[in-house]
């Protein structure tokens, strides 16, 4: 074999080496969700646990107790761990999952459509031109239902699922769905009822 060939040959493997260096170096930014579908050896169970223990979500119900033929308002409050976000309602990019939040609301209480913070418009090492919609520190979720004059008397239980994707500055963790649930006490109407959570709900506390 000439050296011209042999010259060629080295050049070629140390490309192929190099690119495979290169390949192992670099973290990917997103995940697609069904990448860890099916994960056989517990990493899709930790990045979920992961994900979830980011965002602690708090439920508020603005009136105690709600009564037949009125409306009341439910409030989901995240807070969001220091050094990451979650991608809000609207996150401007088709990859990333939206912020929603989601009721299943019993008989007799009917939900209104959800009204979502404006997102903050942020830059970050994986997508430094686009600037993406996000939420950080704290955000709060609201949602208006009106009580039915037939609606069940006594406790109620509203279960809601929020799901949201959690990011750092360099990656986004899989998109999770967590349980939460309004608890809330229905009286015939005419019963005298107090507004509860002013810190959230009055109106100087609404953006």
């Amino acid at each position: 074999m000439g050296k011209f060939h042999v010259k060629r040959r080295i050049q070629f493997q140390t490309a192929v080496i190099a690119a495979a260096i290169a390949a192992i170096s670099v973290s990917p930014i997103l995940v697609p969700s069904r990448s860890f579908a099916g994960s056989q050896d517990g990493g899709a169970s930790q990045a979920l646990a992961n994900a979830a223990s980011l965002v602690k979500p708090h439920v508020f119900v603005s009136e105690a107790p709600a009564t037949r033929g009125s409306s009341f308002e439910v409030a989901v409050v995240v807070d969001i761990a220091s050094g990451y976000h979650m991608n809000s309602h609207k996150p401007l990019d088709e990859f990333l999952i939206p912020t929603t939040l989601t009721p299943q609301a019993p008989a007799g209480l009917k939900p209104a459509e959800v009204v979502y913070p404006e997102g903050r418009s942020l830059t970050f090492s994986f997508s430094p031109k686009q600037p993406l919609s996000v939420y950080s520190g704290k955000a709060t979720l609201r949602l208006k239902f009106q009580v039915a004059p037939d609606a069940s008397l006594g406790p109620q239980s509203i279960p809601m699922t929020l799901r949201y994707q959690a990011c750092s500055d360099t990656s986004c963790l899989p998109p999770v769905k967590v349980p939460v649930a309004a608890k809330v006490e229905v009286a015939v109407a005419g019963t005298k009822s107090r507004a509860t959570h002013p810190e959230i709900f009055s109106p100087a506390a609404k953006p």
